[in-house]
This record gives structure tokens, sequence and C-alpha cells, in this order.
């Protein structure tokens, strides 16, 4: 890795998306509470978490495994212009059928299932695609080609930060909610993702596209 494989700014951006990802309800912690409540145990929730977070690391892993592979063999520029009509065209996408599209696990799944569904989730708000922008420069660390063995442990060790900071993210809202809050307030007194979610994937577009 090159010194500005550390830079600063790119990592915090990656923290900054698990943040992000990690307080999106549609990304696993009101399944997660959900479950809790349904089985009275706080230990359900804490147990649901992990395959939460690896279904969902292995939907933002897969993304950038296929961008990766295809930037070996595509110039750079030509290949974030191309994602960034992909991630642009999935926010209209999501805009138009995000209320048509629901993933649909019931409370009886066991943590299996519920990585699964957690995959297909990520896979379908399009959660790899808006990590694209900052994970694929940070891996070109100055560079203009893309190649295996630089690119794929920086990635790594992107992913694993994204994912280490989600977890911690939906870890303690589900636990706030589950043992003080409740999921009542959701009617009232939060924002809508959806849109913020949107509004993220069309930003990410105009930037890879830029």
């Amino acid at each position: 890795m090159s010194d500005a494989t550390f830079a600063p700014g790119p990592w915090l951006a990656i923290v900054g998306l698990g943040l992000f990802h990690g307080i999106n309800p549609a990304m696993g912690w009101l399944f997660a509470v959900a479950l809790g409540l349904h089985r009275h145990s706080q230990r359900v929730v804490l147990l649901s978490l992990m395959p939460i977070a690896v279904g969902h690391a292995v939907a933002v892993a897969t993304v950038l495994m296929i961008i990766l592979s295809l930037g070996l063999v595509l110039d750079w520029l030509i290949l974030s212009r191309l994602t960034g009509v992909l991630l642009i065209g999935w926010a209209i996408w999501h805009a138009l059928r995000r209320h048509r599209q629901r993933v649909r696990v019931g409370m009886r799944t066991g943590m299996a299932g519920l990585a699964v569904w957690s995959f297909l989730m990520a896979s379908a708000h399009g959660a790899g695609l808006m990590l694209v922008p900052v994970i694929v420069p940070l891996c070109l660390s100055g560079t203009t080609t893309l190649t295996a063995g630089g690119s794929l442990p920086t990635a790594l060790a992107a992913l694993a930060v994204h994912t280490a900071t989600m977890l911690a993210v939906i870890a303690v809202i589900s636990v706030t909610v589950y043992r003080w809050i409740g999921v009542a307030f959701l009617r009232h007194g939060w924002i809508n993702f959806d849109f913020l979610w949107i509004a993220a994937l069309v930003v990410c577009g105009v930037l890879l596209i830029l």
C-alpha cells in the first residue's frame, strides 16, 4: 500500500457510509428489534446482528469484486462513468419501485435466512455501488491502473472498516430501541431514509461521472 492509501479522507468517508448504512432501518436493525420483540429476548436481538452484518458485507464485497475485476481490463475513466450511470439508474429504479420490491422474511427465520435477507436487501438498495466512488479511487492510490495484488488488500481493509462501523451502529440502535425506546417512535419521530438513500445514490453517481 502507498502513502496515498493511508490518507484519512477516504477512510473517514468509508466510516461515514458505515454509519449511514447502519442507521438506515432497512439495513437490518429494525428487523433485529422485531425478531427480539417477537421472541421476547434481547439475546435474539444481539444474535441477529452478526448474520445481518455478514449478509451486508457479502453483498458489498460482491459488487466491489465485480467492479475491481472490470477495472483490470477497462480504463478507470470509462468504468467510473459507466458505474456512475448505473448508480443514477439504480436510484431512479429505487424511487419508482421501492414500495413494490420488499424482501419478505418471516419472524420464524433462522440465522442463515437472516443473512440471506440482509444480502438481498443490501443488493436491492445498491449498498455496494454506493461505496465504489470511495473504495476504487482508494485502491488506485494515485495511479490510473488497478492491480490485483495492490487493490484486493485495500478493498478488503475498506470493507472490514465499513462493516465494523455498520455493525457497531446497528448494535447500539437495536439494543437502545429494544430496551428503552420501542418501535412506535418510527411513526412520528424518524426521517424518511428512502429519500436520503436515493439522494445518496444520485450523488455517488454524479461524483463518478464527473
